[in-house]
């Protein structure tokens, strides 16, 4: 997939195109990016996504900006999974802000980007002071003999799937639903640093200590995970928490246990998926009673992974 940070920079060719800021790339996006790469098929043009960077709250708005849910390279990874062939990031700032919502359709979306079909989400509001809606849209292709189509949004379990709900799921530790929603288990990017060692040489468990890059992490508990190490997927339990039977600390961690693995990790850059909840986190009154929990916990991962459903989801056997 193409990126192009400069509209100027884009092919002059005829797109399929589709805009928005997409973060998570949920299921609501991938049914936008299917029809996209489907009419792009079909007519042979050119499957295009124009996303914004930063998320425009964080220039107008910037003390509710949400927490973004995936990075940029996340994002651009997952578009090129699903087909795009390119994806123009407009750099978004007060000078964008304040172009209207036909201007930009006019001359970016129709005019540099030639356009001849888009599809925009239900609900999307765009340009200046968000004035252009699909209505706009419409009308506009209509009066330069392109085509619009709007896109429904997607429901699951009697709620709108949206970031904002996605948030929201994993902030209360209901990494089960946000996974049904995203369509996939929430991904976290991660650094293995040092930290204080303190699973290796008091509770017996071997953990690597992360500094994650992702701004959006499940609430503080224990879960079930698969950890990509060297190319590999490892099953895994992840800890987020503060640490509270040894005192707590002030800012939040995350651990990740690998199991059946024994490698110094120190630096290299993993990825860890969330796959299930197993408890929230929890003061014991001893190490040796977070000892035997987290015995407990490792049992419980086994568990999960040796499900019939699991393996055919995870593709285990």
């Amino acid at each position: 997939m193409k990126i192009i940070r400069n509209i100027e920079d884009s092919p002059v060719t005829p797109t399929v195109l589709t805009f928005g800021v997409f973060d998570g790339l949920h299921l609501g996006h991938q049914l936008i990016m299917r029809d996209v790469v489907e009419r792009a098929r079909v007519t042979g043009l050119t499957s295009t996504v124009v996303t914004f960077e930063p998320h425009p709250r964080a220039v107008l708005h910037p003390d509710s900006a949400p927490p973004l849910l995936q990075t940029f390279d996340q994002k651009m990874s997952g578009l090129e999974r699903l087909g795009i062939s390119q994806t123009v990031v407009l750099r978004f700032d007060e000078e964008l802000a304040a172009v209207s919502a036909e201007d930009f359709l006019v001359n970016s979306i129709f005019g540099r980007l030639d356009a001849r079909e888009v599809f925009l989400g239900q609900g999307f509001a765009f340009g200046h002071n968000r004035e252009g809606r699909f209505e706009l849209l419409m009308r506009t292709a209509f009066r330069l003999g392109r085509n619009a189509f709007d896109v429904p949004e997607v429901m699951l379990r009697g709620q709108r799937v949206s970031s904002t709900m996605i948030r929201r799921l994993l902030s209360e530790g209901r990494t089960n639903l946000a996974r049904r929603m995203l369509g996939r288990p929430y991904s976290v990017e991660s650094t293995v640093i040092e930290g204080r060692k303190i699973a290796a040489s008091q509770l017996n468990y071997a953990t690597a200590n992360l500094k994650p890059h992702n701004y959006v992490l499940p609430a503080a508990g224990v879960y079930v995970t698969l950890t990509l190490v060297g190319g590999e997927w490892r099953r895994s339990i992840t800890n987020i928490g503060h640490r509270p039977t040894f005192g707590g600390d002030p800012e939040l961690t995350v651990e990740s246990h690998v199991m059946d693995f024994d490698r110094e990790i120190y630096g290299e850059k993993i990825r860890v998926r969330f796959l299930h909840r197993v408890r929230r986190e929890t003061k014991f009154d001893s190490v040796d009673e977070l000892r035997v929990q987290i015995a407990r916990d490792c049992v419980c991962a086994e568990r999960y992974f040796a499900s019939a459903a699991v393996k055919r989801t995870l593709g285990f056997r």
